[in-house]
This record gives C-alpha cells, sequence and structure tokens, in this order.
C-alpha cells in the first residue's frame, strides 16, 4: 500500500528528530518508501524541510490556541492567572518537542522567510506573556525579557536532547522543565 504525503512526512519527521543530518535516501529508507517516491513528494531535502517547518510552526500555534494564550492576556489576568497561563503554555509546549524538536534547532530552516516572520510573530506573543509576568512578580523584573524566551527554547533544546540520549525518563520531563525554568528566572 502506497504511503500518503502526510505520512511520508510524519516518517521524515521520526527519522530526523532522531538523525538531523539524514539524507534523502536515509529519510526515504526510514520511511520504507524509495528514494524516487520520497521525490516525487518533495524534489529537495530543503523542500521537504520546509513543510517539516511549517507543520512546527502550525503546531507551536495550536499550543497557543489550545492554552487560551491570546485571549488570556488580553484578559488582564491577576499574577495567579498569569502563572496559571504560563504554567499551562509551557506544560502543552513539551507535547510537540517529539514530533517538532528538529525545529528548534534545524539552520536550514532560518532560511525560510515565511517561517522566520511567523515565528517571530508566535514569539512576539510568549514574550508579552513573559514580561506581563515579570510585571505582576511571577518572573524577575531585572532580567531582559527576550532572556526569558531564550531560556525557554534552551530547555526545550535540553530537553530534546535529553530524550534522544535517554538522559532522564519522560515521565520527569515536565517537573524537570517547570522547576529549573522557575528557579532560574523567578
Amino acid at each position: 500500500m502506497a504511503m500518503s504525503h502526510d505520512e511520508i512526512v510524519n516518517a521524515a519527521i521520526r527519522h530526523l528528530n532522531m538523525v538531523p543530518a539524514a539524507s534523502m535516501a536515509e529519510i526515504a529508507q526510514a520511511a520504507g518508501i524509495s528514494r524516487a517516491t520520497l521525490h516525487r513528494h518533495f524534489s529537495t531535502r530543503d523542500d521537504l524541510l520546509h513543510e517539516m517547518g511549517v507543520r512546527a510552526m502550525d503546531s507551536w500555534a495550536h499550543v497557543h490556541e489550545s492554552v487560551g494564550l491570546s485571549e488570556g492576556m488580553k484578559a488582564g489576568l491577576d499574577a495567579d492567572g498569569i502563572k496559571d497561563l504560563l504554567d499551562r503554555l509551557l506544560i502543552k509546549t513539551l507535547d510537540s518537542i517529539d514530533e517538532h524538536g528538529f525545529a528548534l534547532t534545524e539552520n536550514a530552516l532560518s532560511g525560510y522567510e515565511d517561517l522566520v516572520r511567523r515565528a517571530e510573530e508566535l514569539e512576539k506573543v510568549e514574550i508579552a506573556l513573559f514580561a506581563a509576568a515579570q510585571r505582576a512578580g511571577v518572573l524577575r523584573a531585572e532580567l531582559p525579557v527576550r532572556w526569558v524566551s531564550n531560556t525557554v527554547y534552551g530547555l526545550l533544546v535540553a530537553i530534546r536532547d535529553s530524550l534522544r540520549r535517554g538522559d532522564v525518563a519522560r515521565r520527569d520531563i515536565p517537573t524537570l522543565f517547570l522547576d529549573t525554568f522557575y528557579r532560574g528566572t523567578s
């Protein structure tokens, strides 16, 4: 039975999360298809990476929607509400780490203006939350807000790499993530 376009992308995501530098031939082999079949769907590795990047951005946007980030920011939450929203955002972000962890450090994705622009838009909303958390006393106000954002990013890379190597148990990740984040930023 032939693999659908989505199944091929999903197989590529799984493989590139484990072997980020995999060639198209290796991706095809991991997906159980021929190189010719892979190239019928994606003429180049860059085309495949772009599609994967679009999916990663869609997943990130879905995290924002699922925790009600935009609505929460408009609601004028108190410190407890901001902390709750921040906790939900951080934990929900972990859901996409398995599927889109490659996007955290895939340098090729930075070559796509549409992906860079979309990532900047998504980050801008998170930075607004971090700034609100600083104003509310949930996070340390003396830290540059982009440092807080970069701290989240760095922790996500650490989580991805730790899971990839088996350094930590998956069940411990939420506690490790929140504890490390808050100890450094609050």
